[in-house]
């Protein structure tokens, strides 16, 4: 092994431990107060339960709760490689307050994620903190050891080592080398723990396997019932365009043919007529097709597809695209449109002027990012777009996250498991 190999592995090694301590520090600032808000208001709403004033709020603070723990599971898969699958059971998109209050109360899924709310503040944060400290204290070791220990005249305790001169102040330095040691072996996995954790509290054991099956079957059932409704919509766009264009063609030539030999003139303006109606009937049905299945998706694939997307859209829109080879076509057609509905979401509602998309697949995850600079305030819900994106993902045991606080920015994660 050269030099220089040795070097750049070292380098590696160096970075990869800072990052996991960066992470790991940014994890552990974000959990502690991210679970304790989203533990007591939780509580709060079911306590106001009884007296109907929770009936009202808990919808709402407990899709926040999954919003929480769905931006865990993808920062767990994406940071730590750890896969933790959602189980929520789907709600009607009609429910009311009563049913939909009640129906996330009996999910199992939702008493997991508040079980796992006081383990994240407690030994959650600690496994996060955990690499920055062991990376950070050593530091302060050193300081000592170059003169820090003079701040202190009454002594200072490094550690388990007193410190109140030059010699026990190299002796903090030599505590911190060993510190120092440690991070290189610890810090990494110490951040793999805490994802581990986290996966160890949401997931379920084999009866939530039962509850994850229940919950497949149910968006399958989804898919077949979308797969219907576009067939309808396909009937219905042909019947009441080009369909009828084209039977309308049939009639102008029908009378053309009768009026060429009586006066030509007023055949001459009928064929530029039919010509235009022939046009537009061919335009209806190549728009047609491309709300099926875009030519482009097929011929040049996923990334090609979004950035065509991206062109025809009236906010400025940055496309960053890292797809070595092709996914599957059904992978990649619920990709498509996912996004695409994402984008008409953002330009429709959100009032930004810009728009950035990532598209890149690793560790047989598929994983599109939507993030605008728009007003913020999107929710999963029903009766929104989002909602539906999420449905479309759940049949191919896809995530969707949604970061969006209000004032922006609107940040959009999909990932769904590709081959």
């Amino acid at each position: 092994m050269t030099m220089d190999t040795m070097n750049g592995s070292g380098r590696t090694t160096g970075r990869g431990i800072g990052l996991a301590a960066v992470r790991g520090l940014a994890l552990a600032l974000v959990s502690l107060p991210g679970a304790v808000l989203c533990l007591c208001l939780s509580l709060v709403s079911i306590a106001l339960i009884p007296i109907g004033v929770g009936i009202v709020t808990t919808p709402y603070v407990l899709t926040g709760v999954r919003a929480f723990a769905n931006s865990r599971r993808v920062l767990a898969a994406d940071w730590g490689g750890v896969r933790i699958p959602p189980a929520y059971r789907p709600l009607p998109e009609d429910a009311n307050p009563w049913a939909r209050t009640f129906g996330m109360l009996r999910d199992p899924a939702t008493w997991r994620d508040l079980r796992w709310l006081p383990v994240d503040m407690t030994a959650g944060f600690v496994t996060a903190l955990l690499p920055a400290v062991l990376l950070l204290y050593p530091l302060e070791g050193f300081a000592l050891a170059i003169g820090l220990w003079r701040v202190f005249p009454d002594g200072y305790w490094y550690g388990f080592v007193p410190v109140t001169g030059q010699a026990s102040a190299f002796g903090a330095a030599a505590l911190g080398l060993v510190l120092l040691f440690l991070a290189h072996f610890l810090t990494p996995r110490l951040l793999g723990a805490h994802f581990r954790l986290t996966r160890a509290v949401l997931c379920g054991n084999q009866r939530e396997l039962a509850e994850r099956v229940r919950v497949l079957t149910e968006t399958r059932r989804d898919a077949v019932d979308a797969s219907a409704a576009e067939l309808r919509r396909i009937e219905r766009d042909l019947h009441d365009g080009a369909q009828a264009r084209l039977v309308a063609v049939g009639m102008d030539l029908g009378t053309i043919e009768a009026l060429l030999d009586k006066d030509p003139a007023q055949a001459k303006e009928l064929i530029a007529r039919t010509r235009q109606s022939s046009v537009e009937a061919l335009s209806e049905l190549r728009e047609l097709v491309r709300g099926i299945h875009p030519p482009v998706l097929a011929e040049r694939g996923l990334g090609d597809a979004v950035q065509a997307l991206a062109l025809r859209l009236p906010v400025a829109t940055e496309v960053s695209v890292d797809l070595p080879g092709r996914a599957e076509a059904p992978v990649e057609s619920a990709a498509y449109f996912a996004v695409s509905e994402v984008l008409t979401n953002a330009v429709k509602h959100s009032g930004a002027d810009r728009i950035w998309i990532d598209l890149h697949r690793a560790d047989g995850m598929l994983r599109a990012t939507v993030t605008d600079n728009g007003k913020g305030g999107a929710v999963i819900g029903a009766g929104s777009g989002l909602a539906g994106v999420e449905r479309r993902l759940g049949t191919f045991d896809g995530v969707l996250a949604v970061s969006s606080p209000p004032g922006g920015p609107t940040m959009v994660t999909m990932e769904i498991p590709c081959a």
